[in-house]
């Protein structure tokens, strides 16, 4: 009757053992990915992000500025659409909060050229034809 517990229960510590081994390596192969999300943070604060939302007809415009004046090839710049996209809604709060711009005054279309904020259709427009006739 022992024999009959005993082994099981070897088995047990066995597998037991393996799968503290298997997360222990694991954790170890995942702190690098913590690093790598830290340097995109970091991109993310010194790149352009145009932030939009689908059906906006303000962002439509933008949008039409952009593609009538083939900014995405003059301008290295992001899209991220807010609508659909709870991270990229995420990100814009943490843009704008950093402008000190209260919650509930955000919108769309708006720009983060790596500084500051651009709210608005016109301020973004302009911002681009700086951009453009810079280079």
């Amino acid at each position: 009757m022992n024999k009959k517990i005993l082994l099981p229960t070897v088995l047990f510590a066995v597998v037991l053992i393996f799968a503290f081994i298997v997360l222990i390596i694991d954790r170890g192969n995942r702190q690098p990915d913590v690093k790598t999300n830290n340097q995109e943070s970091q991109q993310n604060n010194n790149q352009i992000i145009f932030f939009y939302g689908d059906g906006c007809p303000h962002c439509a415009l933008v949008e039409n500025f952009i593609a009538e004046n083939n900014i995405e090839a003059k301008v290295p710049f992001v899209k991220k659409e807010v609508y659909y996209n709870k991270q990229n809604a995420d990100e814009l709060a943490e843009k704008a909060k950093t402008c000190d711009i209260p919650t509930n005054s955000i919108g769309v279309p708006f720009l983060w050229d790596g500084t500051k904020c651009l709210v608005g259709d016109q301020d973004i427009i302009k911002f681009f034809n700086q951009k453009i006739n810079e280079n």
